[in-house]
């Protein structure tokens, strides 16, 4: 038996300054490609989406509702219209190539794991250099000091790049490693709670800059895996037994 038609619909929808809900852009062309008739109620800020999910007792955005009906989310709404869903386009290529590359690189000259994490990180800087501006668009959705200061998501790239370099340079003798070792630091501790806040509180679903703006590689654990690298890597640069171990140490 055929579905009944749908009527009296409203989608609500996460549509900030921040960040447009991707599966509710979703919701919302499927609906106007079958020309049903629906109200767009976009949620124009995280304490309104979060008010939303508590009104309905929802976890997540967009949700699509049939008068006092709720039908769910894109992928339920797609079931209940017949029609094949979409799925995000993801790949872990870019993040894959550039840390087999450090890997590579650094067994051919020899280096230990502050080498392989120099390397690594300045590859990172690079992918984010080769298109700033998509790098910042991408990074403010999540970026928490970024949203505050925009001007942080051009300057990181280079900030990054510079923190790689003091990784690669070992430059004890000219008092470095301590600025290198507080700024990987701070950088990996900032990263680890935005991601953290960005998936595991708002539950967003988002494409991390890490390599750049225009990846689809999605934000999440592994995402919060390579700041936390970057984190650990700067406080042993700052302990002199665990500095000496992560310049000497074979990989």
């Amino acid at each position: 038996m055929a579905e009944p038609a749908l009527s009296s619909v409203r989608l609500y929808r996460m549509e900030t300054p921040e960040h447009a809900c991707p599966w509710g852009r979703r919701a919302l062309q499927l609906l106007r490609a079958e020309g049903i008739p629906f109200e767009d109620r976009p949620l124009r800020s995280q304490a309104e989406v979060e008010a939303f999910k508590h009104a309905h007792g929802v976890t997540t955005t967009p949700q699509v509702f049939a008068g006092v009906e709720r039908i769910g989310g894109y992928s339920e709404l797609a079931k209940r219209l017949g029609v094949a869903a979409e799925t995000a386009e993801v790949s872990y290529a870019p993040v894959i190539a550039v840390f087999l590359s450090a890997v590579l690189i650094n067994l051919a000259l020899g280096g230990g794991i502050r080498s392989f994490m120099g390397l690594a990180i300045c590859l990172l800087a690079m992918l984010k250099l080769m298109d700033i501006a998509a790098f910042a668009a991408s990074f403010r959705k999540y970026d928490l000091l970024t949203k505050r200061w925009q001007v942080w998501g051009k300057l990181y790239p280079g900030v990054e790049l510079l923190v790689g370099l003091g990784m690669l340079r070992h430059a004890e003798a000219m008092g470095l490693d301590a600025l290198v070792g507080v700024t990987a630091l701070v950088l990996g501790v900032m990263g680890m709670v935005s991601v953290g806040k960005a998936v595991f509180v708002d539950h967003l679903a988002l494409n991390c800059a890490c390599v750049g703006g225009n990846s689809r590689t999605p934000l999440g654990v592994v995402s919060f895996a390579e700041n936390l690298i970057m984190g650990l890597m700067g406080l042993a640069m700052l302990i002199p037994s665990g500095m000496a171990q992560a310049s000497g140490g074979a990989l």
